[in-house]
């Protein structure tokens, strides 16, 4: 017998019991969809997690108050330890320190006409253009001169400018109202894109002083000194970000009087360290996500070695009658075979089209993914592979029966 006629006969077989069949598959859609779309989902969150890194600088610190996890102000980046002079003292003091930009943040309603949007506003300095890696569409960044005379100037994000004004308008030279005080507007940063649930586009630049004195409050607000809510430190290189990180915590501990006894009140990230940590994490989702998914497939292989079986058992006379006419052990076995990998691999590729599916599905919720090609071509060839290995016990089954025993099965 052909592969052609084998190939006939397991379509007829799989036409004419096509609810069994297509039960038959489900475990195989549902272990090579899980597979690929646990894998899709934990790519594109490893993806999106590197583009924010990319975009705040691999060779980037981040200095937060308060101790990590710790009580102070009642948690990390709600305590106010660290001052506009941390600041300068990192800046002049600290080798290897490319660029320094302290930061405080608030919301605030904006208004231009009869528009209004609420965001974010974020105070910083005149070098944050190098720090954060952001490029300017429209103007320009705000000067030194205008950051310590505290003028009311303001770079807007393009998502900003889309809800105030209206997608790609000009809006340099504008006035718009900020918590109800007016400011010009100055500049627009190019997109950043959204990379999870905050949308960095979404957000208002201010002079540092002009952030702290006019819309924070000022020291009435933070108390005896302009504190911030935390500094980012460009380091001249990755080579020697370890040691100025400890050169910086060294400096600060020195600066906030503590004690050897004392924990520190701050808290230093460096973004190589949160791109290992979350290269980590996703390593470990991965693995998990995908163990998942294995064991799928193969309750769904054990699944198709079942029905397969209870098959040869109702085809019994079938089989006989075929070997009295002159099939081979040979042919009756191609024929089961041929059969279990059928559904195998059309579960497969149902399974695949649903992974897929579903990684792009999830992307309307604001989710990450991104469809991993290897793992899907992976996941179908272990589909193919577990319906060959399953599929070989009942096809040796059905080819080593007896034909006057088959003939004589009821």
């Amino acid at each position: 017998m052909s592969y052609w006629e084998a190939m006939q006969l397991c379509l007829e077989a799989i036409v004419a019991n096509r609810l069994r069949s297509a039960l038959t598959m489900l475990g195989i859609i549902f272990g090579v969809g899980a597979v690929i779309g646990a894998v899709s989902l934990t790519a594109g969150a490893k993806a999106a997690t590197l583009a924010r890194f990319e975009a705040m600088g691999t060779n980037s610190m981040r200095i937060m108050p308060g101790q990590r996890g710790g009580p102070i102000g009642g948690g990390m980046g709600s305590a106010q330890s660290l001052t506009l002079s941390d600041a300068e003292a990192i800046a002049g003091e600290c080798s290897d320190v490319t660029a320094v930009s302290p930061e405080v943040s608030t919301q605030a309603q904006i208004k231009a006409g009869s528009n209004n949007t609420n965001t974010s506003i974020t105070g910083t300095s005149v070098n944050y253009p190098e720090v954060g890696k952001l490029t300017l569409e429209q103007g320009r960044w705000f000067t030194q001169d205008e950051g310590e005379r505290r003028r009311k100037v303001a770079v807007l994000g393009p998502t900003v400018v889309t809800n105030l004004y209206g997608k790609g308008e000009q809006v340099t030279g504008e006035k718009i109202k900020v918590a109800g005080q007016t400011f010009k507007i100055i500049g627009v940063t190019a997109s950043k894109g959204s990379t999870g649930p905050q949308d960095p586009d979404d957000r208002i630049y201010v002079p540092i002083g002009t952030a702290i004195h006019r819309l924070i409050g000022g020291t009435a607000v933070t108390g005896s000194k302009d504190t911030v809510n935390g500094i980012t430190v460009l380091a001249a290189d990755m080579a020697g970000a370890d040691r100025l990180k400890n050169e910086i915590r060294t400096l600060l501990r020195r600066r906030h009087k503590l004690s050897d006894a004392d924990d520190d009140d701050f808290h230093i990230f460096a973004a190589s360290e949160l791109v290992q940590s979350a290269e980590a994490s996703n390593q470990i989702l991965t693995l998990l996500f995908t163990s998942i998914a294995v064991v799928s497939l193969l309750v769904g292989g054990i699944g198709i070695m079942n029905i397969m079986l209870v098959s040869v058992t109702e085809r019994t006379r079938e089989i006989g009658l075929r070997k009295a006419l002159g099939a081979t052990p040979r042919d009756i076995m191609l024929q089961f075979l041929i059969e279990s990998m059928t559904l195998s691999v059309a579960g497969g590729t149902i399974g695949v089209l649903s992974g897929i599916g579903t990684a792009y599905a999830v992307r309307l919720f604001g989710l990450n993914s991104a469809v991993s090609m290897p793992w899907v071509v992976l996941s179908f060839c272990f589909a193919g592979a577990v319906g060959v290995l399953f599929g070989i016990l009942p096809a040796r089954k059905a080819a080593e029966l007896d034909p006057v025993v088959a003939l004589r099965h009821e």
